[in-house]
């Protein structure tokens, strides 16, 4: 008789290589939020010691300030990255000359430094006050276009800056923000000369959105529920018919209405991909793929 293999030994070093897993996600977020957390109150000790005095120098400092002073110190801070003293300069000369030539100027100039700041609702509050105030100003497709960008950059937070990520594969919801002050700005103002680096993102957002579906449609058929994976794979084919999402949209179909033994709709799915896509997708997913990028693929924090 023959004598096979116990299978407890396997199933307990995958449940142990899980873990493994969840505990060092777990303990690089603890230390990423400990070492921010670190440097914000190491920040606010020394902003402690100097308040009291910095606070009423600064009102003898700024007394006889002009409106040209503060915008012209104002400018030096934005170009030299110290934004915070960019607002502060700029928050100042709006409450001391809200009524002068260049306010709405200052109005679009604190919205971009709150936006370098990384302040991104301030930033969009500060442009959409802009919008409402001066409707008819000369700066208002850029105000539009600010918006745009901040939420287009929304999500990329300080992971992002040194590890590869996916942003196909995170939520959609700024993205989705960014392409609709994107295309009310080509609406409002087609002429703009911000419309060209506008299309060009949305295009970006546009494929993002499309892989985000195919996404979610390959977890539908893990989970087994093909009839949504149908349902997202056929969103992109509907809505997103020149991003590089299609022929996986087309793969994704074929596959769910195979395991749905709809087997006539399979079959048009694969003459559709063949006809169009005979070497495969001319787009892989990871365009520049490193060995960074299956690194972090590996270990999936992103999914």
């Amino acid at each position: 008789m023959a004598v096979y293999p116990a299978r407890k030994p396997l199933i307990l070093q995958r449940v142990v290589s899980i873990m493994r897993l969840i505990l060092i996600k777990f303990l690089f977020i603890c230390c990423l939020s400990l070492s921010l957390q670190g440097c914000g109150s190491l920040g606010e000790s020394i902003k402690g010691l100097f308040s009291s005095d910095s606070d009423s120098s600064k009102e003898d400092e700024y007394a006889d300030w002009t409106a040209e002073k503060f915008r012209t110190e104002a400018k030096i801070a934005v170009d030299a990255g110290s934004y915070e003293k960019a607002i502060k300069l700029y928050e100042a000369l709006q409450s001391r000359y809200p009524f002068g030539a260049d306010s709405a100027q200052t109005e679009l100039d604190i919205a971009y430094a709150y936006f370098k700041n990384n302040d991104p609702d301030s930033a969009i509050a500060a442009a959409d006050r802009f919008i409402k105030m001066n409707p008819r100003s000369l700066g208002v497709d850029y105000a539009y276009y600010l918006k745009g960008l901040v939420n287009y950059n929304r999500g990329i937070g300080f992971v992002d800056r040194f590890l590869p990520t996916d942003t196909s594969q995170r939520d959609t919801g700024t993205a989705r923000d960014a392409l609709k002050n994107f295309e009310e700005l080509i609406r409002l103002y087609p002429n703009s000369k911000y419309v060209p680096d506008a299309r060009l993102r949305m295009i970006a957002l546009k494929n993002n959105l499309a892989m985000y579906e195919i996404h979610v449609a390959r977890y539908y058929i893990k989970r087994r529920a093909y009839v949504a994976a149908v349902d997202r794979a056929s969103t992109v084919i509907d809505n997103y018919q020149r991003t590089p999402a299609v022929p996986y949209a087309l793969q994704v179909l074929q596959e769910a209405y195979t395991k749905l033994n709809m087997l006539d709709l399979a079959a048009d799915a694969t003459r559709v991909y063949e006809l169009n896509y005979p070497n495969g997708p001319p787009v892989p997913e990871h365009v520049n793929s490193t060995m960074s990028h299956k690194v972090w693929d590996f270990i999936g924090l992103e999914k």
